[in-house]
């Protein structure tokens, strides 16, 4: 089977950012000018309530109030937006997702590489372009107009290296010494000190977008990982003990007993939500793909906990595949979209379904896009800019910023940018999350916002 290759600079950063995510853990060496990654320093801990625990790892976790009686008072509050990150790990090739299949210089860049034009689905909003064959859940998607294109989004200046163009992305500015995400800048400015599971890292680490400086957000690894457990008890004592905590939490006329019993109250409430992510799993209304990769299971366990009225407002998850393709491009890159838009047209059909569609919308990017020339190994080096998508309902489903051809690339043979990601998070913010982009992103007024919310 043919595989592509990781440079070393991808390998070391995902070492980095690993060992950087085990908040307290340490980092190793960093050359002189790399960014420190986001949300490095962040305590950490997994946080246990009084007497269950919850697998689930805390951030800020110093910054954390009352955790039961603040998870129970968001999800009893009005339903709010909630924006979904999914990162494409390595700079996805722009000319593979969406290729200029009849352009003869785009064939002659890539004579080994180059995609013809009945492989893939035309792209409707430019006669120019073609949906990679992987892509057609999107493409399907698109054609219902739940699908906003950036065919070319980046930044003035590009850095194509790994490291620092994705932290760029996950500060939400061109800073290498910003050390916050601009999701968790967002949350400390509209979230809360009594709810961890307002910034949700579906992950075994925190994802850097994430880190907060006020506010606590958390990590898990798996949904069905998010569950109640008391020491030395199971079976049926176990559910005897639970069904317990309901006529516990009636009110009592004395304050004292009726403080106890909001506690008792709150903690049934808590695991009447968690129900669905126990045990033998959770039901979903629509089929995923299957297979040994979690994505999807994420997505299915993500769009339950949404169901189940847990107060998230932020998500992020890294999304399946190995898109540092510097060699044997084809297949890897085939394989990694191929299950990725699969699974996230599982998770939108999954959201209609259980009638939350107009309450989520999701985010795809990726660190940059390859450059435009094929390399001597069947693969792409790096480039600058990339693809990037926004789905849902309320997405507008429009092309934002056009494809720039393959005719005028910039000095290093790369795409050239027609959106900025800086600009995009502005408009996600003013328009999807109702915070002032200014408060957020630093320079906020010199970006142009496209309009992405309908």
């Amino acid at each position: 089977m043919s595989r592509c290759h990781h440079c070393d600079e991808f390998s070391r950063a995902a070492f980095v950012r690993r060992t950087a995510a085990e908040a307290g853990r340490g980092l190793p060496a960093i050359e002189p000018g790399m960014p420190l990654p986001a949300g490095t320093g962040l305590d950490r801990r997994a946080f246990v309530t009084r007497s269950f625990g919850l697998a689930l790892a805390v951030y800020g976790v110093g910054k954390l109030n009352l955790f039961e009686e603040g998870i129970a008072r968001a999800a009893s509050g009005p339903a709010q937006p909630v924006l979904v990150s999914v990162f494409l790990p390595g700079g996805t090739d722009a000319l593979s997702v969406l290729y200029p299949a009849l352009d003869g210089r785009y064939r002659q860049l890539r004579p080994s590489l180059a995609l013809d034009a009945k492989d893939g689905t035309p792209f409707a909003e430019d006669n120019r372009l073609y949906w990679h064959p992987s892509l057609q859940p999107f493409a399907t998607l698109h054609g219902e107009g739940k699908v906003s294109v950036m065919p070319a989004v980046g930044y003035t200046h590009p850095d194509q290296s790994h490291f620092t163009s994705r932290h760029f992305w996950e500060v939400g500015a061109t800073q290498a010494q910003l050390v916050t995400g601009w999701m968790g800048r967002y949350l400390d400015h509209a979230g809360t000190r009594d709810n961890p599971l307002q910034g949700l890292s579906l992950d075994y680490q925190l994802q850097p977008s994430l880190a907060s400086g006020k506010v606590p957000v958390a990590s898990l690894a798996s949904p069905d990982d998010y569950t109640f457990w008391a020491p030395g008890v199971w079976g049926d004592v176990e559910e005897r003990m639970l069904e317990a905590l309901q006529p516990l939490g009636a009110r009592r006329s004395d304050p004292f007993l009726n403080q106890a019993a909001q506690a008792s109250a709150q903690a049934d409430r808590l695991r009447r939500q968690l129900a669905p992510f126990t045990g033998n799993g959770y039901g979903t209304p629509v089929p995923y793909p299957d297979g040994d990769d979690g994505f999807p299971k994420q997505l299915a366990g993500l769009a339950a906990m949404l169901a189940a009225n847990l107060p998230l407002r932020c998500v992020a998850i890294t999304a399946p595949g190995e898109y540092d393709t510097h060699s044997d491009q084809p297949k890897a890159l085939a394989d990694g979209l191929d299950l990725t838009a699969r699974s996230l047209l599982a998770f939108q059909r999954d959201l209609e379904a259980r009638g939350l569609a107009d309450r989520v919308l999701t985010l795809v990017w990726s660190e940059f896009g390859r450059r435009a020339e094929e390399n001597g190994s069947d693969g792409t080096d790096h480039g600058a800019a990339g693809t990037a998508f926004l789905i849902g309902t309320r997405a507008r489903g429009q092309m934002v910023g056009e494809f720039p051809g393959v005719t005028n690339l910039d000095e290093d043979g790369n795409l050239r940018a027609t959106s900025d990601f800086r600009g995009v998070y502005c408009s996600l913010l003013e328009q999807w999350l109702g915070e002032d982009a200014a408060a957020v992103i630093p320079g906020a007024s010199s970006f142009q916002r496209p309009v992405l919310v309908k």
